[in-house]
């Protein structure tokens, strides 16, 4: 793979107290996660959370594949969500599909960080005693072999930096299990090499200082609490992103999301509350989305990449 550019955010010397690994980052957060990255729990179909246009972005995409699998008869379901976090895209897409009129629903989310995963159960509980569904969460690591059978799921999921999170020598292996079990489509974002800054676990507001280093895939960071971190950050261009997942799979699309709207979002910390008003602008900046998504001197500089995917047999 093409290496990226360094990129160096304030010099940061690597503390002895810092957490190795991603998971340990999204546990020692906790909680606090869920609100930064999905915003109210209560309202999962509210998308306001830090990536609120790539998140509509992402579900109309899922949204179209659930349709279209009941429009074609389908009445069960089997979804993966590979890195889950606290669960929150498989609530959305069970609820949804019982919507639609699916009967029988299987769902299963696993993650590494512990904290997440009690967090997915919580929230999840009441739908675990739905009739016909069977959801669960697990403490899980992506680089081991799935329990899952050959072609046994629809619906694959790995979203938002789980990817990039990977040291490049298990990228293959992770990509080979997932197009063994999926039989219908496989969906991930991604950062991109030239998205702007992030620090995963907060808003890049709550930290001191950061770095993130490129040459060795690192990410270190400091939070406004004292507390640091450094764990394992790959940034893709859409080149290694294609590369990584079309050994296994049909790449159906890939696509920059948000090359704009993060970008002219209102800050309420300096921007005057009315300036969130102007319709005109956002539609504006949606017809730019749609425009320069997919065109190679935008792509690789949009908050993240999406890739769908497809297994070769339903290709």
């Amino acid at each position: 793979m093409r290496a990226v550019a360094r990129t160096q955010v304030l010099p940061l010397q690597p503390p002895a107290t810092s957490r190795g690994t991603a998971p340990a980052a999204y546990d020692e957060v906790g909680d606090k996660y869920l609100a930064y990255a999905d915003g109210d729990a209560r309202q999962i179909y509210a998308f306001d959370g830090h990536c609120s246009f790539a998140d509509r972005s992402l579900w109309s995409v899922l949204d179209a594949k659930l349709v279209a699998l009941r429009a074609s008869g389908r009445q069960s379901l089997t979804i993966l969500d590979a890195g889950c976090g606290p669960g929150t895209w498989i609530r959305r897409l069970v609820i949804r599909a019982r919507a639609l009129g699916f009967t029988g629903i299987r769902a299963r989310g696993f993650d590494m960080a512990e904290t997440q995963i009690r967090r997915a159960r919580h929230l999840a509980r009441g739908l675990q005693d739905l009739a016909g569904v069977e959801i669960s969460f697990e403490v899980g690591d992506i680089t081991r072999p799935l329990p899952e059978t050959d072609g046994s799921v629809d619906l694959s999921l790995c979203l938002y930096a789980v990817l990039n999170h990977l040291k490049v020598g298990d990228l293959a292996a992770v990509m080979g299990e997932i197009g063994r079990v999926t039989s219908g489509h496989f969906v991930t974002t991604v950062r991109a090499a030239g998205s702007p800054p992030t620090i995963y676990v907060d808003g890049i507001e709550h930290a001191r200082q950061f770095q993130q280093d490129n040459s060795a895939d690192r990410f270190d960071v400091e939070l406004d609490d004292g507390r640091r971190m450094t764990f394992r950050s790959r940034l893709f261009t859409a080149g290694e992103l294609r590369e990584v997942v079309g050994t296994q799979l049909e790449i159906e699309t890939l696509r920059g999301l948000d090359l704009f709207h993060a970008r002219f979002a209102r800050d309420p910390r300096w921007n005057p509350a009315w300036l969130a008003d102007n319709h005109g602008f956002r539609d504006a900046l949606a017809r730019l989305e749609e425009q320069y998504a997919s065109n190679p001197d935008f792509i690789d500089h949009a908050t993240h990449l999406l890739l769908v995917a497809r297994s070769p047999a339903n290709a």
